[in-house]
Order: structure tokens, then sequence, then C-alpha cells
């Protein structure tokens, strides 16, 4: 689950960002306000021309000329409301979706920009439902919430006018339920978006949990799992509706309120108007046109209610949108960067110690790759092989000084040139569902057919990518899917070999691979890491023997170093390794 906020905001705050997208389009926003206003004049024009002049005109004498005249006024009146209305909709509705197309730009390219560990803290559905469902709910805050927000205080503010015009008495009168209305709103209100955010909160466990069933689709089914999974959505998707009932709950009683506001209203209106009429106080088109004004106040009143389930919905979501926006990229180009630096392949660590998560993962580690060189590092799983590697593209941050490219410290190199002088394998291999071809070339928008079927033969891929009936264009699916493990690892190192890159480091990249398939690419891998820096991480001999240095890891120090003869030598922890995999060979042949 997504990280709670440290502590609640005043509404404004958090709505803050919000502003100032709105003011980018204030001109639009203006111009919608006067449509708004010029669509309430011709409405609020049509009861007084009803009552005042068509009822009390006619009363006196009815002609055809007459009926003809207020009919085609009325009908002309109703007519200008429509076009403005369009109007006005057109301009408010029309920048909430691109106030909402440029929030989800900034959400995603935001998204992009933040480091490993803000993944590693929260989880996929979640992200995704906040940038679907939350920045729907904004955009309707926007949209209809702006829209009916001034809509119903100048239709509100101008009837009441007029209302108060015909007979300030029956107004008082009429309005006596008012106080109760903004009792209302307020009480409701609060429980509406307490109860729309706790939804929202579960509306995303949901979908985090169906993005984890379903990415793990095979690990399910092997260990038949499908009806412990449909249990557990059951039992989610149970507590989502049963939440989003209590929010009805409130809802039911809020809006049945208003009506009851309204029907009250009305009641006194007849009743004190009728005795007005009667009395003579008022004529009969005056009490025509009040009744009518009295009307349009009800979609208001009801407005008001829509309009504060809407803002509330609106800023429980905006601060949910807000955790992600507020969330610092703490891997990012600091000032100072040398902008024109280039990359040539030399790496040195200096004294370099790292903690992740408060847990020391590596200590003191000194190590020099010259550029052109290939270093091996070896150790057990959780020795810090991964995160000594992970440094150097800056997916974490080494301490200051600590880690060097070409003798200058990784932080004054900009990150897309540091980057992109990296091919980078890491262990969990990941294809996106898209073709073979775009895969490979991820990345590299200049890399040609040659340029992906070279890589592709030196990762030892090609011949199975031209088995597939459409060969380099045939899609792999979600996560690659329709590629075996070992076909996936084959992919991704074409993929870092196609970028021509000055370091390459391969994470245990030959894990999934069968022995003989390994010394092939191993063989094509030599011509290509023979001009460029790499770092082999692996669990076998057979991968690292020819590197010109191995170094091994345990409990994130360097405990040993040299090469494949020199290792064996010492008769430690690297030959303790050998001797293991040779009697594992053996058996294996025996078998």
């Amino acid at each position: 689950m997504l990280e709670a906020r440290p502590e609640r905001v005043s509404k404004w705050a958090v709505l803050a960002r919000l502003m100032a997208h709105i003011r980018q389009h204030k001109p639009r926003l203006a111009l919608g306000l006067l449509c708004i206003i010029c669509t309430n004049v011709f409405l609020l024009a049509t009861p007084w021309v009803t009552g005042k002049y068509a009822v009390d005109g006619l009363q006196e004498s009815i002609t055809r000329q007459k009926l003809a005249y207020y009919a085609a006024l009325i009908i002309g009146l109703t007519i200008l409301q429509g076009v403005f209305r369009f109007f006005t909709r057109m301009l408010i509705i029309g920048v909430s979706r691109d106030v909402e197309y440029t929030l989800r730009n900034e959400l995603f390219q935001h998204l992009e920009s933040l480091s490993l560990s803000f993944y590693q803290k929260n989880k996929t559905g979640e992200l995704m439902s906040r940038a679907t469902n939350d920045l729907s709910n904004v955009r309707m805050l926007l949209g209809p919430g702006i829209m009916y927000t001034l809509n119903t205080g100048l239709i509100a503010a101008f009837a009441i006018v007029l209302m108060l015009k015909i007979s300030w008495p029956l107004t008082v009168f009429s309005l006596l339920p008012l106080p109760l209305v903004s009792y209302s709103v307020r009480h409701f209100g609060k429980g509406i978006h307490d109860l729309t955010e706790e939804a929202q909160a579960k509306l995303a466990d949901l979908s985090a949990r169906v993005q984890e069933s379903l990415a793990g689709i095979r690990v399910v089914k092997a260990f038949v799992q499908e009806k412990h999974e449909v249990a557990e959505f059951d039992r989610m998707n149970r507590s989502l509706v049963d939440k989003n009932r209590e929010l009805i709950r409130v809802q039911s009683v809020f809006y049945p309120t208003m009506e009851l506001m309204i029907g009250v209203a009305v009641v006194i209106v007849l009743w004190f108007g009728g005795r007005q009429v009667i009395q003579g106080a008022i004529s009969v088109g005056d009490f025509v046109a009040f009744n009518m004004y009295l009307a349009l106040l009800t979609w208001p009143m009801i407005a008001l209610g829509w309009v504060v389930n809407l803002f509330e919905r609106g800023r429980a979501s905006m601060e949910r949108l807000n955790y992600i926006f507020d969330a610092p990229a703490d891997v990012r180009d600091e000032p100072g960067v040398r902008s024109d630096f280039q990359v040539e392949g030399s790496i040195e660590f200096r004294n370099l110690s790292f903690s992740y998560n408060g847990a020391p993962t590596l200590r003191n580690i000194s190590l020099s790759i010259p550029k052109g060189k290939t270093v091996a590092i070896v150790g057990a799983t959780g020795s810090g092989k991964s995160s000594l590697v992970q440094l150097i593209p800056r997916l974490y941050d080494a301490p200051p000084n600590s880690l060097f490219i070409d003798g200058v410290p990784v932080e004054r190199i900009p990150l897309e040139t540091l980057r992109r002088a990296i091919g980078f394998i890491p262990q969990d291999t990941f294809l996106f569902g898209e073709t073979i071809r775009e895969n490979i070339a991820f990345g590299v928008e200049s890399a040609s057919d040659a340029d992906v079927q070279r890589s592709a033969e030196i990762s030892n891929i090609h011949e199975d990518v031209q088995s597939f009936p459409n060969k380099f264009e045939t899609m792999v699916g979600e996560r690659g899917i329709t590629l075996s493990g070992g076909q996936k690892q084959r992919t991704a190192i074409s993929r870092a070999v196609v970028r021509d890159p000055k370091i390459l480091i391969l994470d245990d990249a030959l894990s999934s691979v069968d022995t003989y398939t390994e010394e092939q690419i191993l063989h094509e891998l030599k011509q290509v890491m023979r001009h460029r820096t790499s770092i082999l991480i692996s669990h076998r001999v057979s991968t690292v023997k020819e590197a010109d240095e191995i170094v091994v890891l345990a409990n994130g120090a360097i405990v040993e170093r040299g090469t494949h003869s020199e290792l064996l030598a010492r008769n430690g922890y690297y030959a303790e390794l050998h001797q293991r995999q040779l009697l594992e060979e053996e058996l294996e042949s025996a078998g």
C-alpha cells in the first residue's frame, strides 16, 4: 500500500497545484464565465416574461398577436440560453480535459524520473489506480465542479434578487430552510470526503492485487492457487463494495435532505404567496414568476450536494496524486554537472560503503577497472554483487566522491550521458510486449536491421528468431511471456550490445542458458568486450574464468581478487566454488 500522508493539509493547499494549471487557462475560463452569465440572463428572463408580461398581459386581453409574440419571445430566450450553454460546456469542460492531459503527462514524466527505491516501496497497481481513477476524479472537479459551482452561484444570486423585487417578505419566508441546507452541506461533506478517500484506497489495493495476480499468472497456475486468488479478489472486492455502500448511505441521506428543504420552501410559498395574491399584494403574474424562480433554485440546491460530492472526491484524489508529485527524484542531475563529458570507460571505487534502507550492503570497496578490461564479480547470494554494479549507472546513488568514471565523480556526470554509455543487463530480465526487433533496439532509435541482427547473433538468439513465423517482427507478449527464460536473457543481451556501450554490465545474465549456449555467447562477447570495459556477475566459474580480474565478495566486502589461476592457487572461496561446480558437472555426466 502506498505510504500515507504525514498529515492532513488544508483544502486550498491540496489544490494549489491545480490552481497553477487553472491560471494557464484564464482567458478560456473567463469566456466560459461570460457564457454562464449570458445563459443565466436568458434563463432568468424567461420567468419574468412569462409571469410579469404574458400572464398579467393576457389577463387584460387575449389576442392571437399577443400569444404569438410571447411564445416567440420565450422560444427565442430558450434558444439563446441553449446556445450559450453549449459554449459554456465547450469552454469549461474543454479546459478540464486539457488540464487532465497536462497532469497525466506530468505524472507519467515524474514517475519516470523517480528512483528504484520509490517503486520498491509502492505497488504498481496502486500507482496505476492513482493515474487513472484519481485523475478522472480531479477532472470532474475541474470541469463539472467549476461549471456547476459558477452556474449555481449565479442562478441563486440573480433569482433571489428578482424574487426580492417581486416580494421581499415572500422571499424571506421561502429562504428560511437555507441555514439547515448550509449545515447539511458542512456535515455531510466531511463524511463524503472521508468515505471517498477510504473507497479510493480500497480500489487502489484491489488494482494492485489484480496486477500482481495477472503478472504472476504462471506461478498462480503452477501452484494451483486460482481458487485462492479468486477468493482473495472476492474478499477485497466485497470490502470495496461495502465501503462504497457506506458512501451511498451518506449520499442517500444528503440528497433527500436537500429535496426536503426545497419541498418546505414550496409549501411556504404556496401558503404565504397564495394569501398575498388573494390580498392583492402581488399579481397572479408575480406569483407565477416567483414560483418559476423558486423552481429554478431547485436544481442549484440539488447541484450543491452534487458539487460538494465532486469537490470532496476531487480533493481526496488530488491528495493521493500529490503524494506522487511530491515524491523527490532521489537520483537526478545536481548543479555543477559536466555537460560536455564523454564517457571513455574506466571505473574506480574508492573506499565505497553503501547502505540500503539503513542496512549496510557494501563495506569499504576499493576497486579500479581500467578502460577496456573485463572484471568478474562472484559471491554468495546477498553478498552485494548486484548492489555494486547498480551504483555505476546510478540506479542508486553512491556516497559522494566514492565512485569515479574516467577520474570524475559519477555524480558530476549528466545522467543521460552516463546511462547512454552503459549497456546493462539486470538479473530480472524484462521485455516489453512488442516485437523482438523493438525490444532489441529499445533506446537506440538509429539501430538498423543489420545492427539488430548482428547483436542477435552475438547473443545466440538469431537462430531462434529465424525459426519464428514472423522472425524479428514476432510479438513477444507481455513481459516476454511467449519466450523461454534463456531466450529472454539472450534478447536482453542483444539489447545491451546494440547500444555499442563503453561499459557493459552483465548481472548474472547467462543463468538461464545451458553451458553449451553460454560458451557460444561468451565466445561472441569476447570480440565485443575487447574494446570496452566489462563487468560480469555470475555463479558459474565457466562464465568468469577468462576475465582479466575476478573479485570475490562476501558480506558486502572484497575478500579475494586475482585471476582464475591465482585464486585457485589460494584455495579459498573461489577455489571451493570451482571444486563444487566440477563435482556437479561430473555427477550430471554420470547421470
